[in-house]
């Protein structure tokens, strides 16, 4: 999401009560389970042995056991940050849980946090233990509920460090070449450290599980940087070379996860569909959707669409107009140009807009399910997509604008399942297993 947009970078991104889900709160933790019944008389359980292979790219599409696999999935940026105090750990047990038992495959977390409260990264090289086991267990317990993870490795905003930190620390080491925080970007010994801190990322022996983490299939991608932009050069030179260095440098230690950049989808001035960006600015940030992604080590395409945030029209018919035309053409240019899966990992309607109604957000999410469906059904690049973002009861001081607790309107809550079902049921999956056979018997 861009930085114009938030009042907090901290407390991006987060889940929606129709009586289907019922969260029982914990004395120690406020949270500690969340059921779903179907049907009023049907339970069920998430079963705690899950078996696991890596996702691969074929072409424009993702495979999981030679069969295409589309992604119904999330965001909760805050697991990481939130385990580190033990007694808060039922919270992400309970996303975890609740979003297994919707169907929803992959999450989409932060497995970062540099020089700030809880930090990972305490200085370069030097890592909190504490914290790296808090990851551990994320990681592990998403393998207990059967779902997969897209971890996140820096962040191009400030909140949780972000590339600003490592700028901070080169300069406070008297080795840094700029103050500018771009210099993230072609600074060498800011490369350096942050080649450290991947690799220690990469070959991190999880503690819980026993599998170093480039072993693990539970990981489903790696992504380079949160929202990246080089506003320092807009003929994008920069970033491109960082892409590519970065991704071969992932490639070279863990040849078994895909790897994503984590762009927004912005295209570049020398790009024939700039006059698609939300304005001419977007051009200008030194990214382009198609060249970014136009590298062998890079697997799959990710854009991100806040509509409401980015465009200056009021009128939310003509809002959904631009959701369409945007998504549509990143998912052209996955198949026409690319030749890669193309995912919506973020996406959202902020509650702060003054015209705001809950059902704004069910059109938004019905007419990108629509789209992406489309494209599944005919084999295409529309691999997926990410509600930004999802939360679980007490959990206030965490949630931005956009955050929802799906299973507090039914509505929002058919949209998402609904949508599990039919992207699992496509390509003759008829032996759905666990919650999605429950959850698709409806």
């Amino acid at each position: 999401m861009s930085s114009k947009s938030k009042s907090n970078c901290s407390t991006r991104k987060m889940f929606a009560t129709n009586g289907w889900f019922y969260p029982i709160v914990g004395v120690a933790s406020l949270v500690a389970f969340i059921y779903m019944s179907f049907g009023g008389d049907i339970r069920f359980s998430v079963t705690k042995e899950h078996h696991f292979s890596f996702v691969e790219r074929n072409g424009n599409q993702f495979m999981l056991d030679g069969k295409p696999f589309y992604v119904n999935g999330w965001n909760s940026y805050w697991f990481m940050d939130h385990g580190v105090d033990g007694f808060n750990r039922p919270r992400i047990k309970a996303m975890l849980q609740s979003g297994s038992k919707m169907g929803l495959t992959v999450c989409r977390t932060w497995a970062f946090n540099d020089g700030t409260y809880h930090a990972l990264q305490l200085s370069p090289g030097v890592f909190d233990e504490q914290v790296f086991q808090s990851l551990d267990y994320v990681i592990a317990e998403a393998r207990s509920n059967g779902v997969r993870l897209i971890l996140s490795l820096v962040n191009n905003l400030q909140a949780y460090g972000g590339k600003t930190q490592y700028v901070k620390w080169a300069w406070k080491e008297g080795i840094g070449i700029s103050s500018s925080n771009d210099s993230f970007f072609y600074d060498p010994s800011i490369q350096t450290y942050f080649k450290n801190y991947v690799k220690t990322i990469l070959t991190r022996k999880n503690t819980i599980t026993g599998i170093e983490y480039r072993d693990d299939p539970v990981i489903f991608a790696w992504e380079l940087i949160n929202e990246p932009r080089c506003m320092s050069d807009p003929s994008g030179d920069t970033l491109q070379d960082w892409i590519k260095e970065m991704s071969e440098f992932v490639k070279a230690i863990d040849d078994k996860h895909l790897i994503t950049v984590g762009l927004e989808g912005f295209y570049g001035t020398k790009n024939a569909k700039k006059a698609l960006n939300p304005s001419d600015w977007e051009a200008t940030i030194g990214t382009d959707f198609i060249r970014n992604n136009d590298i062998p080590t890079i697997d799959f395409a990710s854009i991100h669409m806040y509509p409401d945030q980015w465009l200056t029209i009021d009128n939310f018919e003509e809002k959904m107009e631009f959701v369409k035309k945007w998504l549509l053409s990143h998912i052209e240019d996955g198949d026409k140009q690319l030749k890669k899966p193309v995912m919506l990992t973020e996406f959202g309607v902020s509650d702060q807009n003054s015209d705001f109604d809950p059902s704004h957000r069910d059109k938004l999410f019905k007419l990108v399910y629509d789209i992406l469906y489309k494209s599944a059904k005919k084999n295409g690049s529309g691999a997926g997509s990410f509600i930004w973002q999802f939360f679980v009861e007490g959990m206030d001081d965490f949630h931005d604008d956009f955050g929802i607790i799906p299973w507090k309107r039914r509505s929002t809550f058919d949209l998402i399942t609904g949508q599990s079902c039919r992207l699992a049921l496509l390509h003759q999956r008829s032996n759905l297993q666990g919650n999605l056979k429950q959850l698709c018997a409806r």
